[in-house]
């Protein structure tokens, strides 16, 4: 069963089963947008940006870019994340794959060569293992070395269950009230002076909990909330 699970063959049904799930519970939900006019002229002007999202909220990223944006998405390495990549090929995404814990540099250089293409990257800031809710440097690193925005993005559907995982993944459903919002963008210095990335980190952190428990509340859930952190999780952002 273990080979048959490993399978390409199966690994490109569980791809397409999932690709075709996100698009059901769009099309038959009814969306409220919010704030999105701006990272959408970016798209337009063809003006490369960072979009950031809680690793809880994966699910239906695809359906925040339109049909004309260009678009890679950070991916880890195991198993699960073989599925979303391929998931994501039915929505014109392409992967990039690593993660803060595994290939982080070598996804760096591959998402500044993607931005100097003037397209998109798409980061989850504390996946692929945790702590939930909690960013993680890789974001500022590439939005420093970049030069480009960081646009923080979240959702929340009426229907839905939020599994037991360490990123309480909300599994949406389909013919829901949904909610997708949008925050402002974060620019992100070159040079660290002052503890300015450390800054701009807390920055990111706290608009994403903060238009994700909005989603939440708008749907009627009690908010998620992120898990707690210890002295020891926080790291140094060095830019090179």
């Amino acid at each position: 069963m273990k080979k048959i699970l490993k399978s390409e063959g199966m690994k490109a049904f569980a791809g397409r089963l999932a690709s075709a799930y996100i698009w059901f519970v769009y099309k038959t939900s009814r969306w409220d947008v919010i704030k999105q006019e701006a990272p959408h002229e970016f798209i337009r002007e063809n003006k490369p940006f960072i979009l950031a999202f809680w690793h809880g909220r994966l699910l239906m990223m695809p359906t925040l870019m339109t049909k004309d944006a260009k678009a890679h998405v950070m991916i880890s390495h195991h198993g699960d994340g073989e599925i979303i990549s391929r998931a994501i090929q039915h929505w014109r995404l392409k992967s990039i794959r690593g993660s803060s814990s595994k290939g982080a540099l070598a996804a760096i250089k591959e998402f500044l060569k993607v931005i100097r293409k003037k397209e998109i990257a798409v980061i989850t800031p504390d996946g692929p293992r945790g702590p939930r809710m909690r960013a993680q440097e890789g974001v500022v690193r590439l939005a420093a070395m970049s030069g480009v925005p960081v646009f923080p993005a979240s959702f929340s559907t009426s229907r839905g269950k939020r599994l037991k995982s360490w990123d309480h993944f909300l599994l949406a459903k389909p013919f829901s009230k949904g909610v997708i919002i949008w925050d402002d963008p974060i620019y992100v210095p070159r040079e660290n002076k002052d503890g300015a990335h450390q800054k701009a980190l807390r920055e990111i952190e706290e608009s994403l909990t903060r238009i994700t428990q909005e989603a939440d509340r708008m749907c009627g859930h009690i908010p998620v909330e992120p898990a707690e952190t210890k002295p020891s999780q926080q790291t140094e952002i060095k830019v090179s």
